[in-house]
């Protein structure tokens, strides 16, 4: 299958690699640029844990000048992919939690005292879930510190464009709801609309998938488990059904 890998750069390359090892052909074009804060110098005495609920937050974390005193801080992470890429960058004691940050809040209630100090979220500035609401509201101290922005590209490449018209994208893989709002609105503004009618569109979640609705496409593909590993696992499925 020709598969668009729509993540960011970082992780898009990564991906790209295991769908191509899967033997599927592969075209990189993100829908998030992603930039990087300066986070400065923060007081993290009264600090009980961090929380990140994506693999940029961890990258953020570990460019910031403090990078060595956040290793060292109880770290919660949303999904496997996040915590694995957390051990690997050096953090000593990390929590892994499911795939969505609202699933997150019992992890942390059941690892953490909500008086014994902050909880601190490091983040994108949009947030498709406030966490530290909802951890205020069960009594704990927490707080938010958008380390990146994520915009969204204004543009579909004229390359990528030609290949959606002619019908040779087999698929595309859309991992956020944000990232599927993205694709929905390009596809509007370049008015191929009716071409994304023979896409397969691989969906993380239903969250994700419902942010298609505009499309009204009936190509939606979306994993038992909001995993990467299980969406894999579903496109080499639909790859050998049209075998």
């Amino acid at each position: 299958m020709k598969l668009w890998v729509t993540r960011p750069s970082f992780d898009a390359e990564i991906l790209s690699t295991i769908l191509v090892t899967h033997g599927h052909e592969v075209v990189i074009e993100s829908l998030l640029n992603i930039n990087f804060k300066d986070i400065g110098v923060l007081n993290l005495e009264n600090i009980q844990a961090l929380i990140v609920t994506s693999r940029n937050g961890i990258r953020a974390a570990i460019a910031a000048k403090q990078a060595d005193l956040f290793i060292s801080i109880p770290l919660f992470t949303v999904g496997a992919g996040t915590a694995a890429l957390a051990k690997a960058l050096g953090f000593q004691n990390v929590i892994e939690g499911p795939s969505n940050a609202k699933s997150l809040l019992a992890v942390i209630q059941a690892h953490t005292v909500n008086d014994k100090g902050m909880l601190l979220h490091l983040a994108s500035e949009t947030l498709a879930f406030d966490l530290t609401y909802y951890l205020r509201k069960l009594g704990y101290r927490a707080i938010c510190k958008h380390v990146y922005t994520a915009r969204p590209v204004r543009l579909l490449s004229p390359n990528l464009l030609s290949q959606i018209t002619i019908g040779v994208i087999d698929g595309v893989i859309l991992l956020s709801p944000r990232t599927a709002q993205v694709y929905a609105n390009l596809l509007e503004f370049h008015n191929v609309k009716v071409n994304a009618q023979n896409i397969i569109h691989f969906c993380l979640s239903q969250a994700v998938a419902d942010r298609l609705l505009v499309l009204k496409v009936d190509k939606i593909c979306i994993p038992w488990k909001p995993n990467i590993n299980e969406l894999l696992k579903l496109i080499s499925n639909k790859a050998h059904q049209a075998i």
